[in-house]
């Protein structure tokens, strides 16, 4: 019998997108001006297709101009960085997104780089995440999933982290670094984990927060959890699952999610955890930057 409190990621991203859809609304309403979200995708990549079409739905729920860009696999990266030189110069646009991955003859990090900081709504420029790394949360756009993941773990603590120790395992610039850097903003006292680190589980172990990011499934196992810590799965693994039938899987995140149950004191499922708030914080930086591109104040999603 699970012992931990389980964090819903739905409800949690339920509520960010409540408030994204208030903000809009008032945008429109005392400035006349309405969201805009574009999204480029290059390729015929399904799974690229499915995550664009679910953000562009959000979108429009939020109550914003949604705009998809769909080009061939056999864009050059001129026209690509032409068709992002041109959002970056229109107005209405306050928020660009560009799915990866790209097709491999094209070079995503100039793509991305080129990307106004201000309507950078992933948070991948490096201004975003330079502003990050110096404390500066109030005028940068942050990386959707650590800024989500970080929501989920206020839910459990509170704002102010004082006292607490965090333990991330992964280093990415996606997630690992952001998320270490904002658990330092919140006065958390952070180790960053990774596969070179010595004795792993003896480090997680020590951790009242300890966030997973490695992309291995279920590495995690109960003995790296210290009793009554809060785990955050940031980990989507697709394995076989053989007891489902013959060539069938499921998805699992990067804990041993029924073992850790026992010793945390909250976890997050996977899914159902980290993953819902990914879109979510993605239409909150969207209307933030609605906000700062025409001079208004940003609210609080």
């Amino acid at each position: 019998m699970a012992l931990a409190t389980v964090i819903d990621g739905k409800k949690v991203a339920a509520a960010v997108v409540n408030a994204v859809r208030a903000s809009a609304a008032t945008l429109e309403r005392q400035a006349g001006v309405r969201a805009g979200f574009a999204v480029v995708i290059v390729g015929d990549d399904p799974a690229s297709h499915a995550y664009v079409g679910a953000k562009g739905r959000m979108a429009k729920e939020c109550g914003f101009n949604s705009i998809q860009h769909t080009l061939p696999a056999e864009t050059t990266q001129t026209e690509l960085a032409s068709l992002v030189a041109s959002l970056n110069e229109d107005p209405s646009v306050h928020g660009i997104l560009l799915q990866l991955p790209l097709p491999k003859h094209l070079y995503a990090d100039a793509i991305i780089q080129s990307i106004r900081p201000e309507k950078d709504v992933d948070g991948l420029h490096v201004v975003n995440a330079g502003k990050l790394a110096t404390g500066d949360l109030a005028t940068g756009l942050i990386s959707c999933t650590p800024a989500g993941a970080m929501l989920l773990v206020r839910s459990i603590h509170g704002q102010d982290l004082s006292g607490l120790t965090a333990v991330v395992i992964g280093r990415s610039n996606l997630f690992g670094k952001p998320m270490a850097q904002l658990l330092l903003n919140a006065n958390a006292t952070v180790t960053t984990a990774h596969s070179r680190t010595k004795d792993l589980a003896s480090v997680a172990r020590g951790a009242d927060i300890l966030v997973a990011a490695a992309g291995r499934p279920e590495m995690v196992k109960s003995a790296w959890v210290k009793p009554g810590a809060t785990v955050i799965d940031v980990g989507i693994n697709r394995i076989d699952a053989p007891e489902r039938g013959r060539a069938k899987t499921r998805l699992v995140g990067d804990v041993a999610y029924a073992e850790a149950s026992d010793v945390a004191g909250a976890i997050t499922p996977v899914p159902g955890g980290v993953g819902p708030m990914t879109i979510a914080m993605l239409m909150a930086n969207t209307i933030a930057a609605a906000y700062r591109l025409n001079g208004l104040q940003s609210p609080q999603a």
